[in-house]
């Protein structure tokens, strides 16, 4: 939706996630950062995306931009959701300022067996938690390499790739 609409801070008035109502207990108002849904959607307009290091950066947490969005959240269960089916669905309803109102359903977020990650969206994942401790080019060189695993004559090769 941050994309499709150009959301950013300045535009989005307020933003409702509507989750299964056992998924409460563990995205919602939680300590843990890194699971917490409103702090995780605020990321998003402000930084453009939500990187596993953003995700898990405890300063980011004080941020006067992420904590005025964070503000604008409200994480809300709902039983509707419960679909043993599809236990991580959710329902994202955004306000824009000037009235307007967006709504998204996913049934199955991506990188379920219902909805699986491409070999891009993967290599997006993979450069995003390896990148920062190998470097760009170990993690390039590694990522080409696994995306062509069935040329590989000797996997032991990788092992030059992945070590510090």
């Amino acid at each position: 939706m941050r994309k499709q609409y150009d959301l950013t801070p300045d535009n989005v008035r307020s933003i409702v996630v509507r989750i299964p109502t056992d998924a409460e207990g563990i995205v919602g108002d939680s300590a843990m950062p890194n699971v917490n849904c409103q702090r995780l959607v605020a990321l998003a307009p402000v930084k453009g995306a939500v990187s596993f290091a953003d995700s898990h950066d405890l300063a980011l947490l004080h941020d006067p931009r992420i904590v005025a969005q964070r503000a604008k959240i409200t994480v809300t269960p709902d039983a509707a959701l419960m679909d043993p089916a599809a236990p991580r669905g959710a329902i994202v309803e955004v306000t824009l300022n000037d009235g307007r109102k967006l709504e998204h359903f996913t049934k199955y977020p991506p990188g379920t067996k219902e909805n699986p990650l491409n070999t891009e969206a993967v290599s997006a994942k993979a450069r995003d938690l390896m990148a920062p401790v190998l470097g760009t080019g170990k993690t390039e060189q590694l990522i080409a390499r696994i995306n062509g695993l069935e040329a590989l004559d000797d996997v032991r090769e990788l092992r030059v790739l992945y070590t510090l």
